[in-house]
């Protein structure tokens, strides 16, 4: 491990005490407002909509194809932002959506700089602009999830899978963390030696650069609730479900990624999770955090015909050059729902508070 990544590092610690308390006010928010005189805001609420693939709903079909630029985000028209804005329109919460720039792939630092979306073409065409130009000074509602991508967590899928390592998946972007180490012993690499000091880099990072995002947001759009959404739980805590393929699917949910590697993937997640809380509460005013992992344990990739989240290659709405993606992991259409009832849940007791 490089000295230059072990001097970048600092400690989770410093902001752990103060985030303790805020913790509960800022979990609190995922529930609906309460009081009788709680009541919708009169006006439309001028929104922006931020993120990576969860945010995007890469998957499910039919995908944003309206401009070029943003055709390898693999964002859906009907992504929970869009089912979310419609679930407040019928409680009449009315959002103005002034742009929806989630984009899959993009890691948490896109959010200030430009994300090549299709990289083997080094082309222009296909770079779109930093997710905070879309911020203007009348943003009153700024929602989304990023994080995952920082953390790494393709790079760890692909470090547990020789599948996914293999050419037919080389549009998914990341590469295993170290190839020279075979996919079946990814457990204990990621937890000892330099997978494991790696895998500590890269959520620390994710947490830092989510405090710079909420920061950023909160300069762009003064006056804007900033909403930080987290993301679905992957992994149940009886990881032998994993070991049934779902109704009508021949694959395994995780396919060939070792069974003794799921409660791996699964505390990356809590760790995240922690660490995208820690951020929230770091903001301490006009943010709140959506905690899906807390929520989604009975719709997880191994919970059959309950799964909010597709098998990593059982295949998805999603297409490309004729040929239909595998969900790699993210949310199906039971997935979206529950992400979008969620997020309308938190925004409409922001919004009242």
């Amino acid at each position: 491990m490089s000295t230059t990544m072990r001097t970048t590092k600092t400690s989770l610690t410093r902001r752990a005490a103060a985030a303790a308390v805020a913790l509960g006010s800022c979990l609190a928010l995922a529930s609906p407002a309460t009081g009788a005189g709680a009541a919708a805001p009169a006006d439309p609420v001028p929104t922006v909509f931020f993120g990576d693939s969860y945010t995007a709903n890469y998957g499910i079909a039919p995908h944003n194809l309206d401009e070029q630029k943003r055709a390898f985000c693999f964002q859906s028209k009907e992504n929970y932002p869009a089912v979310a804005t419609r679930s407040l329109a019928e409680k009449g919460i009315t959002l103005t959506t002034q742009a929806d720039v989630s984009c899959g792939g993009a890691l948490a630092h896109h959010f200030w700089t430009e994300h090549e979306t299709f990289p083997v073409s080094g082309s222009s065409d296909f770079t779109v602009a930093a997710q905070q130009e879309a911020l203007k000074p009348d943003t009153e509602l700024v929602v989304g999830s990023m994080g995952g991508n920082t953390a790494g967590f393709v790079n760890i899928l692909k470090q547990c899978s020789d599948k996914l390592r293999s050419g037919e998946h080389g549009l998914l972007p990341g590469a295993p963390v170290d190839a020279d180490q075979p996919a079946a012993t990814c457990a204990e690499f990621f937890t000892s030696g330099d997978g494991k000091e790696w895998l500590g880099y890269r959520i620390e990072q994710a947490g830092e650069h989510l405090e710079e995002l909420l920061d950023r947001a909160g300069y762009f759009a003064p006056d804007a609730q900033r909403v930080l959404v987290g993301y679905p739980r992957l992994v149940p805590a009886d990881t032998t479900k994993c070991m049934t393929a779902a109704p009508g699917e021949t694959e395994l949910p995780f396919a060939d990624v070792p069974a003794d590697a799921l409660p791996v993937l699964d505390q990356v997640q809590r760790r995240l999770n922690d660490v995208m809380k820690m951020a929230v509460a770091d903001a301490e005013t006009n943010a709140a955090f959506v905690d899906l992992y807390s929520v989604t344990g009975a719709n997880t990739a191994c919970d059959g015909a309950d799964r909010g989240i597709g098998g990593l290659l059982e295949t998805s709405q999603a297409e490309l050059f004729g040929t239909k993606l595998p969900w790699y992991a993210h949310p199906n259409i039971k997935g979206r729902d529950l992400q979008a009832q969620h997020v309308a849940t938190t925004i409409e007791a922001v919004l009242n508070r």
